[in-house]
């Protein structure tokens, strides 16, 4: 597949004719964040299914819906549910979202994720404002023929996650219920958690947090020049920190106990961008 500047503005076309204004900030909900997508005003719900030329999530936790509307009085488009390589996509296919995020005229994006803590110091329900991230596995998604429509073929990462942004999100954290950090995410490509002796690993190489998705889409909005925040909820502590295993059922209970704190704390920093 030759992924033309043409072939994701097919998607952002048929996007166009579900709502009639331009949308400042995408909200992408890892798994189990979906609850914040019930703050979203207005709502016009488009299915993943339906979207041309579009990716459809697979992850049982995630609904596959993009969902247009307001939050805190800002036009916002939610992505409830993302893609993974894990469920067999290539990593070129997963610029896809992002992409068309920004031929709908997004400004801001603000990624959410699901992660296990390898820093001793965190604990299941706390939040991580991403400051950068490790990525050793996998090709990069902007692998292959460079569209320059959206960015050169060569780009610097080096304040991919803004950091007005990411001050913002620490500032609104100071009368959150919520323990807030800044920290280093580590991806591993999944489906299976990581072994203890990756962990130690990725603690010695300096991460914070390790995870699935997220620094695709992140790559990507760097790739386009669009200002990015990301924030990680860490639902277990990651493998070898406790004695016992991790299983998705400990991930889906620490992200739904905190869902609603977390879902406030999001609305708050969209509010203030």
């Amino acid at each position: 597949m030759e992924y033309t500047y043409e072939y994701f503005q097919k998607s952002a076309d048929f996007l166009k004719t579900k709502v009639g204004y331009v949308p400042e900030i995408a909200i992408v909900l890892g798994s189990c964040l979906g609850p914040f997508s019930q703050a979203i005003e207005d709502p016009t719900v488009v299915d993943y299914a339906d979207i041309p030329n579009f990716l459809v999530s697979t992850v049982a936790s995630h609904a596959g819906k993009m969902i247009f509307g307001t939050v805190a009085g800002r036009k916002v488009v939610c992505m409830s549910g993302r893609f993974h390589s894990y469920e067999g996509y290539d990593f070129e296919q997963l610029v896809i979202p992002v992409r068309v995020l920004k031929l709908l005229g997004v400004k801001t994006v603000i990624l959410t994720n699901a992660a296990g803590a390898v820093n001793t110091d965190y604990r299941p329900g706390d939040v991580m404002v991403i400051a950068d991230h490790i990525k050793l596995n996998g090709n990069s998604p902007l692998r292959g023929p460079n569209v320059e429509e959206f960015g050169p073929r060569f780009f610097d990462v080096s304040q991919m996650y803004t950091p007005s942004l990411r001050k913002l999100a620490l500032d609104c954290a100071e009368d959150s219920p919520l323990r807030v950090h800044e920290g280093v995410y580590m991806f591993f490509p999944g489906p299976q958690f990581e072994t203890p002796a990756e962990i130690r690993a990725a603690r010695i190489l300096g991460a914070d947090a390790v995870g699935m998705s997220t620094v695709t889409e992140a790559l990507t909005a760097a790739h386009c020049g669009m200002p990015l925040l990301a924030l990680s909820v860490m639902t277990n502590m990651a493998a070898g920190v406790l004695d016992r295993p991790l299983t998705d059922t400990e991930v889906d209970e620490t992200a739904n106990m905190i869902a609603g704190e977390f879902s406030e704390y999001v609305k708050k920093i969209v509010a203030l961008i």
